[in-house]
């Protein structure tokens, strides 16, 4: 997982060093953000993951965000940013993440924390976190990087995980009339991340 997420982390800066600044401004493949919305939330997001290790590494719970409004109106704030700030802005908060997921102990790593939607989870699922985060964001960049692009394994992982989330969701007949070809539909979904 964490070869994933360094891996990940550098196709998505690399995609991010092919758009000059004014394409940041243009759309990305997610409705209503422009592509400085999905660095802004990759840097917020790096930025969340850091707090759950610091949960991990102290013992004192540190939520990802205080609350959805908060996080909502961060990604808009950094979306609005010069473009040199939040080029700098994504990769330090990566470089951070990436330097204190290092320090954690074993004990650390065995500690649960919770996710933005609360479920609780070993630390060890962040590097996987993340490892999505900048996979499907480095795509969502519309910057030249498909699912085709990803590593074999993380693009089936995350199908299945996310699946496996789709059908706690309650889309099971609607996924189950697409994937038979009993439909020729896929349902209306919306973004799962």
């Amino acid at each position: 997982m964490r070869t994933w997420m360094d891996e990940g982390t550098e196709r998505l800066l690399g995609a991010l060093g092919t758009l000059d600044d004014s394409d940041l401004r243009a759309p990305s493949r997610l409705p209503g953000w422009s592509r400085a919305h999905v660095v802004s939330h990759l840097h917020f997001n790096a930025e969340a993951l850091r707090r759950l290790a610091d949960w991990a590494r102290t013992g004192v719970e540190n939520p990802m965000y205080p609350s959805a409004q908060r996080r909502d109106a961060e990604i808009e704030e950094g979306a609005g940013l010069p473009p040199a700030e939040l080029r700098a802005l994504v990769r330090s908060s990566a470089a951070a993440l990436a330097r204190e997921l290092d320090d954690l102990s074993d004990d650390a790593w065995r500690r649960e924390v919770r996710t933005r939607q609360g479920a609780a989870i070993p630390a060890t699922r962040l590097p996987w976190m993340r490892a999505v985060e900048v996979a499907v964001h480095a795509v969502d960049l519309d910057a030249g990087i498909e699912f085709a692009d990803l590593p074999e394994g993380l693009v089936e992982t995350l199908a299945r995980e996310t699946l496996d989330a789709r059908l706690k969701q309650g889309h099971s007949p609607a996924l189950a009339a697409w994937l038979t070809g009993r439909s020729a539909t896929a349902p209306e979904l919306g973004p799962w991340l």
